[in-house]
């Protein structure tokens, strides 16, 4: 009998998604102990297994995967025993590669509908955190490489940035606020039409609390003065990808802290990470996201009474 946690490790299937295809698929029955804790036999094991080969080599939806694990075991003649594939199972990242070059070619073909279908189907297989930074993070990154090299049409580029955003803002919804941290405004200055760094940083921040008014990209500095006095922002974010344009984006961070002297800036994208000198380079966001909890806790909440911070 095997943990969930345990059966995780060997297939290589988040848990989240094991519970996701028992609740709402019936795909297998574990045992409870008293406690309440799954038990998984080998019974159990091997349907599971035989299931992820489905989805991941066969790109079979897994409520029809589980269909036919569900039909040819219920064949009195020749009980079905899924047995393990000899061929070899994909790698994480060739996995994460696949359904991202699907998607990618849905959106390009203009195909919302089964772009959608595919990354609520990565959502149930591999987690959000996976999704987000592993599949839909590369497609935008891919999207806007595309359109400057103009393989991609300014239609073609708006389609498939704007699905994959609207898939980022959904969950800005799903985490609570936490009404003691300071409020972020997040944007890009005018000029800057890119803002995946801008979206993986402002869903970061949701994820650990904060507030966050997002206006996006290609924000006119008309309105953001109003938008930090009126709704009492403590912290604003700005994301550029050309270094040609850090020293407008250094002068708006100037005008903002000369009418907001008590504010925080947060400077991120990789036009800052290539720009030789910087005005205020203590503001500077570490390249890598692994690197942000540490800041949060250093910086973010480090005028925060003991209390208050988690």
């Amino acid at each position: 009998m095997y943990s969930i946690k345990q059966v995780a490790a060997m297939l290589d299937i988040p848990t989240v998604t094991l519970r996701a295809w028992e609740n709402r698929y019936s795909a297998v029955t574990p045992e409870r102990t008293e406690s309440g804790y799954r038990l998984y036999t080998d019974e159990n094991v091997e349907d599971l297994r035989w299931l992820k080969q489905q989805v991941e080599q066969h790109q079979t939806n897994i409520s029809e995967a589980v269909r036919m694990l569900k039909a040819n075991k219920a064949k009195p003649a020749e009980p079905f025993i899924p047995t393990p594939s000899t061929t070899p199972v994909p790698t994480m990242e060739e996995s994460y590669q696949r359904i991202a070059d699907q998607i990618y070619d849905s959106l390009y073909q203009f195909q919302g509908e089964r772009a959608n279908g595919l990354i609520d189907f990565g959502f149930t297989m591999y987690g959000y955190d996976s999704m987000f930074y592993h599949v839909l993070v590369p497609i935008l990154v891919r999207v806007g490489d595309a359109w400057e090299q103009g393989r991609a049409s300014v239609a073609q580029e708006h389609f498939m940035t704007q699905l994959i955003s609207q898939r980022f803002y959904q969950f800005f919804h799903l985490f609570p606020i936490y009404p003691h941290l300071p409020k972020v405004l997040a944007l890009c200055p005018e000029g800057e039409h890119h803002q995946v760094g801008l979206l993986l940083f402002s869903l970061f921040m949701r994820k650990n609390g904060a507030e966050v008014l997002y206006l996006g990209a290609n924000t006119p500095e008309e309105g953001i003065f109003p938008i930090i006095r009126e709704q009492k922002i403590k912290l604003v974010c700005l994301s550029i990808t050309s270094p040609g344009l850090m020293e407008r984006c250094d002068q708006l961070v100037s005008r903002i802290k000369d009418e907001f002297p008590h504010m925080r800036f947060v400077l991120g994208g990789k036009g800052y990470e290539r720009a030789e000198q910087a005005t205020y380079p203590d503001w500077i966001m570490p390249e890598h996201s692994s690197e942000w909890q540490g800041w949060l806790e250093r910086e973010y909440l480090v005028d925060m009474p003991p209390g208050l911070q988690y």
